[in-house]
């Protein structure tokens, strides 16, 4: 089983889209029991916090549910817990840097597309939609990459 955990600053915007996108893709692709997949934020300023609304929104437009979820923040335990930890700016990966044991399962999401950069922030932008649609690519390009040659 590989364990992919996406990681944005406070986890109520785009690193909940990105699980639970993913999540979605897996299941559309039948392999559910292949992949474990969750988010968390390199701050701990949202703690316990609800994925924000306006994200929630965008989400359920897509007929993704992410009911349950509440933000957490990644720690240096989850290094060995998960295979793939996936940022959504550089500004996470530097985060990340002084936080995790080491940086070779560390990536941005969208390196997975043929835009490579960082996902903007749509509590500043605004912009959910668009915040959406890079998520939805970078997830594409993650699970194509992961399995890629495994026959799926």
């Amino acid at each position: 089983m590989r364990k992919i955990l996406f990681v944005c600053l406070g986890n109520i915007c785009r690193s909940p889209m990105a699980e639970f996108v993913m999540k979605k893709l897996v299941a559309e692709a039948g392999l559910e029991n292949a992949f474990f997949i969750a988010s968390a934020a390199t701050s701990d300023e949202e703690r316990g916090n609800p994925v924000y609304p306006p994200a929630r929104r965008e989400l359920a437009s897509h007929g993704i549910s992410c009911a349950g979820k509440t933000a957490r923040q990644i720690t240096a335990a989850d290094y060995n817990a998960f295979d793939v930890i996936v940022a959504m700016e550089r500004a996470n990966l530097r985060a990340l840097s002084r936080i995790l044991p080491g940086e070779d399962k560390t990536s941005l999401l969208l390196d997975y597309t043929d835009t490579p950069g960082d996902i903007a922030d749509p509590w500043y932008t605004g912009d959910f939609a668009a915040t959406y649609r890079q998520v939805l690519s970078g997830c594409w390009g993650l699970l194509a990459h992961l399995t890629a040659g495994c026959g799926h």
